[in-house]
């Protein structure tokens, strides 16, 4: 199982509420992934609005762990104050941090998260920082007391899949008890697949399956995806080579010359 901030969760797929074609095929993609934690966003609740409670009431009856996160915020300001209306909202300390520093590429402001992530700590969050593989500021979010890191595997909604392993085998090498989630940019399973064969601890992703032509058979495909990329990696892959080897013997094999 893994443990997230001294929870046991029973999946190593998270996957978000967003842009499905309907509540009902959102339900079943839910279910069909296997997934314990969902992701949303704070401003998607509208207790006004009718169609914003159905939501709501569809998410309840999964019985999964919520995990709410910050998009939309582009300072630390906004992102801290969306934290805390959302642990007032769902009774959660768990806030997925995302703040943008970029409009066209959403790529994470790496200067507010920073600051966001100090504040939220000292007020008992639990954080789960979006943010690029960078290295440098992975050393900065787990000294300041993040026990998760969630480095995108490319920009949102991209599904250009990994687009530098090398950076993220480093970063697994270098915080071995941190639980790394890849966040982002995952298009296929067989992305997934190859995240978590890199050490990955979890895939979170969204437009992946939302965006699928069937949701539910995709989600489906995502969790076997997650949980074979993982038993591989636990297993030990095979070194590469340059060279060709046998996988018989040459032993004994007469050699013919022409």
């Amino acid at each position: 199982m893994l443990e997230i901030y001294g929870e046991k969760i029973n999946s190593h797929l998270i996957i978000g509420t967003a842009r499905y074609p309907s509540l009902n095929i959102l339900k079943e993609a839910i279910i069909a992934s296997n997934s314990s934690i969902v992701t949303l966003a704070l401003r998607r609740l509208s207790p006004e609005k009718k169609e914003k409670n159905n939501f709501w009431e569809t998410i309840k009856e999964l019985n999964v762990k919520i995990l709410p996160n910050t998009s939309g915020c582009y300072d630390a300001k906004n992102a801290i104050k969306t934290a805390f209306l959302a642990r007032e909202l769902f009774g959660t300390n768990w806030i997925k941090l995302e703040i943008f520093g970029d409009s066209y590429t959403l790529q994470p402001n790496p200067f507010e998260l920073l600051k966001a992530t100090e504040e939220l700590i000292k007020n008992n969050f639990c954080v789960f920082p979006y943010m690029t593989d960078d290295l440098i500021l992975a050393k900065e979010l787990v000294n300041l007391g993040c026990e998760v890191l969630m480095p995108w595997g490319a920009p949102i909604g991209s599904g250009k899949g990994i687009i530098n392993p090398y950076h993220l085998k480093i970063m697994r090498q270098r915080f071995p008890n941190i639980k790394i989630i890849i966040d982002a940019g995952i298009g296929a399973p067989s992305d997934a697949a190859f995240a978590m064969e890199l050490g990955m601890d979890a895939v979170l992703l969204n437009s992946a399956i939302a965006q699928a032509f069937e949701p539910t058979p995709m989600a489906k495909a995502f969790a076997l995806a997650v949980e074979s990329g993982r038993i591989a990696y636990q297993s030990g892959i095979m070194p590469e080579s340059d060279l060709a080897q046998a996988s018989s013997p040459i032993q004994g094999v007469p050699f013919y010359h022409v």
